[in-house]
Order: C-alpha cells, then structure tokens, then sequence
C-alpha cells in the first residue's frame, strides 16, 4: 500500500521515530505547518488505523504493530476490539510473544475482556514460540474472567505443550476433552505424535509410539467437520496455522496436497526430524496398504528423511519416484538441495548443483527467500570451489530476486576466505550489494 510504504521505512522506523512528532498539537508546537503534518501523517481515525495494521500484517511487517499502535494512542485514536483482533493475529504470525501479552494487557485495561478466539490466539502463539507454560496460565485467566473454552482451546493448548514435548500434560489435556465431551479428531493424534517427537531424552519406543498413533487413527472417517471459526475463515487463519501443524503453509494449495492425511504428514515429519528411515519406510507402507500414494508434502519428507540420514541415494530415488508420475514443485527441489548439501561433503554439493540445474532447465525460480536460504546454507562450504553458492548467486542475480544481508554476507565471506584478487567481478559485486544491504539498514528513512 502506498499509504504504509510513504511513510514506514524499510527498517520498521515509524513516523514517531522519525520526527519525534506524531499528534497534530505537538507538530504545531514544534512549528510543524499543518499542510506538511498531513503529508506525513498516515492514519488519523480508527478505521484508517485498523487498515494499517492488517496492512502491516499482510506484508509480514509484524515488528512495526506495536509503533503504529503507539502512534495511534498519540493521535488520541481509542483502540477497538478489532484493533486488538488485527493486533494480536498479526503478532501471532509474527512469533512475537511480548508484544502479544503487551497488546493483551492494554485491552484488558481498557475494559475489554479478551474472547476465546484471542485466548486461542495467544495459546497458539505460545506453541509458535515453544513455551507452554504462558498458555497453560492463559488457560486459567479465561476460567477467571468467565470466558469458557471451546474445542480449538483445547486443542490449540495440547499442540502447545506438544511443541515442549510435554507428554504426561498431553495426555490430560486429551481426558479432559473426553471428560467434557469434546470430540477428538485428527489434531489431537498429530499433537501427541509432535509430544513423543519433542520429547527429551528420546527413548527406543519414540519411534514406535509414533507408529502406534498413526494405527490408531486409520480408523476414523477422513471425513470431518472443520472447527474453523467464522473469524478464523475471514482472517484466513487455517487450523493447521493455529494448531502450529507442519503443513500450514501448504494448506491452501490447489493440487497435490490433502489435508486429510494430516496424521501421515506430521508422523513423517517427526521420522524425518528423528532421522529414523525404517519407521518412516513403516508409515508409508501403512498409507500404501490404504490403498492412498504419498502426496507432495509426504514425499517431501520422505526426501528429507533420507537426507538427514545420509542416505543420498534413497534420497534421490524418492525424489525421482515421486517427478516420474506427478506434477514436481520447486518446494521438492529445496528439499533435495538442502539435504545434499548437510554437511558440505564434495558428494553432496555436486548433487546440489547437478539439482539446480535440473530445476532451472524446468522453469522453476527460487524466491528471495527460498534462494537466501540456500545461499546462506551453501556459503558454510570451506572447501571446494564454490560452484553451488555461485550458481545460487548467478539465478538470484539473473533475475534480479532480492537477497537478505544474512545470505550476502555469508557468500561474501566464502569468497574472502579464497583469497580471490579484490578486481574480480563477483567479488566486487557482492561486496557492493552487501555494502548497500547494511547501509539500507543503518539509514533512517528520509536521510
């Protein structure tokens, strides 16, 4: 939006920030024409303040919430129950806790009680950001304040402990649905899987447990109700995202992906982040025995587990199994390159740069951050000739895709550590990019 970008700079310094002015009597006093205090201006009422913030959310500006609220306490705008809505949806995007219980300790004095959408918000977010406690006290403050919980409550609270690898709390959060008479379903098995994945120390039955959970849930109708809000549907907010399932970003894709293997997608993710291939090789034969072949993001995985394993070859050929008969997407390249390059074995970088290419020769283009990733991830390679972080670079320059200051600096100091003469070309480049990265960050808007 223009009106955001004319005047929030890239480093998230508001206009307070910038001028120290921000209400219209301080401007005058600072002997701020009115005509120029306009320009800078950028949200005078409270429906123009709620478009900034589900603005800011929008482009994951999620750090500048809690200026522009601040600016909007100085104009003298009251803050509605929507505002915090947009506030505390985007800082639950944003993995920004603090900010989250800030803006729920200014609704509350303000006489607004949060509801139990909020309460599952903030829970959520308290699963996001892998700390249970919080959400267990939430829990709690909404049986003080009369809010009773809902179903998504419960559930939002045991994938919550679950992130903490909180079995035994787990496990009574699941009695106390039953008891209540609330329905278990796919969310609640997925939770219990992440719990036995997160727990620490992992014992020989982690992997079993996980495969026994997986059994258990073939016998429900893959046929559910979906629990999703009629606030969570305006808002877009999916249960995978409010649940933190590993899936949440592939929910809204058209092909490829079905959400009712959820209980499949997160037991092989769980394998793959324990790399455990023989349980993960179990799964999949359990989910061919139903008769149903691997969608993309279990093939993903499948991919993944090899990799972590070091079984590059096993690696490949799912890869290959899966492009041979379906319709490949960029995310399965990524996956493949990371896993090759783990470890920056010469094998390994070589698949990684035999991949690129293949991906290129299809069509297929790395976003900024897709390619900053990879970047960053290649640029660990201290020996060797440099030929995958350079041809990460080489698409990301050819197309002109933005690179974050994280990536650019770690190539810079691959082809430093070469000892490549300070005329060459890409050493220049970089070393220009990278100098205009940190000035961009350092530079206040308007200077």
């Amino acid at each position: 939006m223009k009106l955001i970008k004319s005047i929030i700079g890239e480093h998230g310094r508001s206009l307070l920030r910038l001028t120290g002015v921000k209400n219209f009597s301080a401007a005058a006093a600072a002997g701020i024409p009115a005509e120029q205090y306009d320009r800078r201006n950028y949200a005078n009422n409270l429906a123009e303040y709620n478009t900034v913030f589900s603005s800011l959310s929008s482009q994951r500006k999620w750090f500048l919430l809690r200026d522009a609220y601040n600016d909007m306490l100085l104009d003298g705008v009251q803050p509605s129950r929507e505002s915090f809505h947009s506030l505390i949806i985007g800082t639950m995007r944003g993995a920004r806790l603090q900010d989250a219980f800030y803006f729920k300790d200014q609704m509350k004095a303000m006489g607004l009680v949060p509801d139990v959408a909020l309460y599952n918000f903030l829970i959520s977010l308290c699963g996001k950001c892998g700390n249970s406690e919080p959400a267990i006290r939430l829990l709690e403050e909404m049986k003080n304040n009369n809010v009773k919980p809902n179903g998504q409550t419960f559930i939002c609270l045991l994938n919550t402990c679950a992130a903490s690898g909180r079995i035994d709390k787990v496990k009574g959060i699941v009695s106390e649905m039953g008891a209540a008479g609330l329905s278990l379903n796919k969310y609640c098995i997925a939770g219990q899987i992440t719990a036995y994945k997160n727990k620490k120390p992992m014992t020989d039955e982690t992997s079993a447990k996980i495969i026994e959970l997986v059994e258990k849930s073939k016998g429900w109708s893959t046929v559910e109700t979906s629990s999703t809000s009629a606030e969570n549907r305006m808002m877009n907010i999916s249960e995978e995202e409010l649940y933190n399932i590993p899936t949440a970003d592939f929910v809204n894709r058209r092909g490829g992906f079905f959400r009712s293997m959820t209980v499949y997608h997160v037991a092989v993710h769980a394998c793959a982040d324990l790399k455990d291939k023989q349980a993960m090789e179990t799964i999949l034969e359990m989910l061919k025995k139903e008769g149903k072949d691997p969608d993309v993001y279990i093939a993903m995985q499948a991919v993944r587990c090899y990799m972590n394993c070091g079984d590059f070859d096993a690696g490949v050929k799912a890869f290959e199994d899966y492009t041979s008969s379906k319709i490949p997407v960029i995310e399965l390249y990524v996956t493949l390159i990371e896993g090759a390059m783990r470890g920056h074995t010469p094998r390994g970088m070589q698949l990684a740069t035999e991949t690129l290419e293949k991906m290129n020769a299809r069509n297929f283009f790395l976003s900024s951050k897709m390619g900053s990733e990879l970047l960053l991830a290649a640029s660990g390679e201290k020996t060797g000739g440099y030929a995958t972080a350079n041809y990460i670079w080489d698409l990301m320059q050819a197309r002109k895709v933005y690179v974050n200051l994280p990536a650019v600096e770690a190539y810079h100091k691959g082809l430093k550590d070469r000892e490549i003469p300070a005329d060459d070309p890409r050493l220049m480049l970089v070393a220009r990019t990278l100098d205009n990265l940190r000035s961009e960050r350092n530079q206040p808007r308007g200077e």
